[in-house]
């Protein structure tokens, strides 16, 4: 089954063509224009994907090895997300299923994150799956493929959207995510102690507001010279990984009393490629034969690839929905 997938939730143009589990191509365009502004502007990321979408896909179906003609089902992201650029993305691709006949399938991204594990891993159930992007934290478990139930998550703040406040609160490029992870390798993480919202909760839901406020008030009082931005960058991320490590241990205790047996937990999203956060984790439950799971490389950010997997996993025959409403907000099994 050949699917083409769309991927345009925030200011990731993506398009992939996937052959059951072989990616045949697949293209991420990031938007280098909101870097100037610190943040992602709305109207910017779907004038972008306008663009990019028509251009990006002319290329891929002139290649070589691609007939359009042979694809089974086109799909795309109809949320959560920017609205105006999922609105971009879902109405292209309806209109390359209706021209080619073919159905469309509507994909919900947190599933496109929360499955990319099971293309390289053989999962072991039950799992925890902890979502961490810019615009989501959150902690899912799986008792099995099917069986999604969202346990927590942040009741402010995303943990990427406070890489991106914090790091332009010290003057660093957007995204902060990769910025932060840089200035923290030269930085001691034990100079600053910052706080820890909802950390003693016997629950799983994070904030991360907190941090940010204390870490805007510590710039007013500091010179932002090198030293200074290399240990605040290396304590906010020593402070988010103990965070994310306390809400997982409690937590498995939690499950643990309700007689679920945690095996494995799956890292998606962005923030997953943050090797200091992956490197504690990996050292705090490999331990405990708890293993921890990543996608691949390309399907770690938002991109088509794992919209096309989701779409592969879920499709089933006649569920198609071409007048399906994109939708800004999204909850995991929202789409039917």
């Amino acid at each position: 089954m050949l699917v083409f997938a769309c991927e345009t939730s925030c200011d990731e143009t993506s398009l992939c063509l996937m052959d059951n589990d072989k990616i045949i191509e697949h293209i991420i365009f990031s938007q280098e224009i909101h870097n100037k502004h610190g943040g992602v502007v709305p109207e910017l990321a779907s004038r972008s994907h306008l663009e990019k979408l028509q251009e990006m896909t002319i290329s891929l179906f002139n290649r070589p090895n691609i007939d359009p003609e042979k694809i089974d089902i086109f799909c795309a992201t109809c949320g959560p997300g920017l609205i105006g650029s999922l609105l971009v993305g879902s109405t292209f691709t309806k209109s390359l299923s209706i021209n080619f006949k073919k159905p469309f399938v509507p994909i919900n991204h947190l599933e496109g994150h929360i499955l990319s594990t099971s293309f390289n891993n053989n999962i072991i159930y039950p799992q925890l799956v902890l979502l961490l992007t810019g615009g989501h934290t959150q902690i899912y478990l799986m008792k099995n493929s099917k069986d999604i139930n969202l346990l927590g998550e942040s009741v402010d703040d995303a943990i990427g959207e406070a890489f991106d406040k914090t790091a332009k609160l010290l003057g660093l490029n957007y995204p902060g995510g990769t910025e932060i992870e840089k200035m923290a390798k030269e930085g001691d993480e034990n100079t600053f102690i910052l706080p820890k919202p909802l950390n003693s909760k016997k629950d799983f839901n994070f904030s991360f507001s907190g941090i940010k406020t204390h870490i805007s008030l510590l710039t007013k009082k500091n010179e932002l010279n090198k030293s200074f931005k290399s240990n605040l960058s290396a304590s906010f991320q020593k402070t988010i990984s103990d965070i994310i490590l306390n809400k997982l241990k409690n937590g498995i205790k939690m499950l643990e009393g309700k007689n679920i047996f945690i095996n494995s937990i799956s890292v998606v999203g962005g923030v997953a490629n943050n090797e200091y956060i992956k490197r504690n984790l990996e050292n705090n439950f490999n331990s405990k034969k708890v293993r921890i799971f990543y996608p691949i490389k390309e399907m770690m950010s938002d991109n088509a690839a794992m919209i096309a997997w989701a779409c592969l996993r879920n499709y089933k025959k006649n569920e198609h929905n071409l007048f399906f409403k994109p939708q800004s907000r999204m909850r995991i099994n929202q789409i039917s």
